[in-house]
């Protein structure tokens, strides 16, 4: 442990030196963030028109009546409500975004310095190294995850109607965010070191990683579409899924992870 908090340390450090790494997962934390506003709170102010006056709006009303956390609120606050959690599911692309971007630096990044080679030649096990990697990109990402959610919270107190803040800080949707999107980010993390310990292009194993953002976006249009709806059990059924996935990659990550090859071969 004492190698790989070091380890972890050095990491964190040189992603301080180089925030540009930041800068597509703070893209998409910002579009997440704005798209539900401009649905709930933009649009009707533009056009003058309340939600509730509309009639594809009915499954809102449908959890209006009958879900406790929104009970207490007015149709078109529930209507908001109901949007704000739809769309919560898009705060889950910031962590993806952002462990991508920093998993294929902390690999590619330190071959093309040549300060890949001298951290092998050392005795840390390969767990520990890809270990530490994994670790000191997830902290960050969930970091910025955090920073959105909050942002997220802050902008509905100010903007929507009030107690709908209250109705997204309940199990469902703080499960979304603070657990499927650690385990996505993870999955994506562990996707992109893979493909980055076989290659020498930092876009190629993003590529790879963007693969987690598919089946997120799907969930997405399955839930605004009514055919899906994210209940406490399926959220724990695809967390465990997740879980899964992410042992697999790690057991893959250690084998695909050629110390020789890195040492003798990268150009």
């Amino acid at each position: 442990m004492t190698r790989v908090t070091a380890l972890i340390g050095k990491e964190l450090a040189d992603l301080r030196q180089n925030p540009a790494v930041f800068v597509p997962a703070v893209i998409t934390g910002f579009f997440a963030v704005l798209l539900p506003f401009f649905v709930a709170v933009i649009v009707p102010y533009m056009t003058g028109e309340h939600l509730s006056d509309s009639s594809d709006f009915q499954i809102a009303i449908e959890m209006y009546r009958n879900q406790p956390a929104t009970r207490a609120l007015d149709p078109e606050g529930a209507i908001q409500a109901w949007i704000f959690q739809q769309f919560v599911l898009l705060l889950v692309l910031t962590p993806v975004a952002g462990s991508m971007s920093v998993a294929a630096y902390t690999v590619i990044g330190e071959k093309q310095a040549r300060t890949l080679e001298p951290l092998l030649a050392t005795p840390i096990t390969t767990l520990e190294l890809l270990g530490a990697k994994v670790l000191a990109s997830l902290l960050p990402a969930i970091g910025l995850a955090t920073l959105c959610f909050a942002l997220y919270i802050a902008g509905i107190v100010l903007f929507a109607h009030p107690g709908v803040a209250w109705a997204l800080m309940t199990p469902r949707p703080l499960s979304i965010v603070f657990l499927l999107g650690p385990l996505s980010s993870l999955a994506a993390l562990q996707l992109a070191v893979c493909v980055s310990s076989r290659v020498n292009d930092a876009r190629s194993a993003q590529q790879i990683g963007a693969l987690i953002i598919l089946p997120i976006a799907g969930l997405l249009v399955a839930q605004l579409t009514g055919n899906v709806l994210l209940t406490g059990p399926t959220i724990l059924l695809i967390a465990l899924v997740l879980a899964g996935v992410n042992i697999a990659l790690l057991r893959i990550g250690v084998a695909l992870f050629d110390r020789e090859s890195i040492l003798t071969r990268w150009k």
